[in-house]
């Protein structure tokens, strides 16, 4: 399954739980790269990441937890 990141409604984001979980739910994603992605969807910029599909549900729950906003591309 394919995600895309808008944004993050939360006061004060936290770059690396962001970053981590990005990392600990998508399936071809390193921990740089999920720094990278954290910043760019904090700027503002939407995030394409693909989750495995075991890990769909509770990928979604991380997200609304951490405050992300997404929407599902397929």
């Amino acid at each position: 399954m394919k995600l895309n990141l808008l944004s993050c409604d939360a006061h004060r984001p936290d770059k690396r739980a962001i970053a981590e979980c990005i990392t600990a739910i998508s399936s071809n994603i390193e921990k740089s790269l999920s720094i990278e992605l954290t910043d760019i969807m904090l700027e503002g910029d939407p995030v394409d990441i693909e989750i495995e599909d075991k890990n769909f549900g509770s990928a979604l729950r991380a997200f609304r937890k951490l405050n992300i906003n997404y929407e599902i591309i397929e």
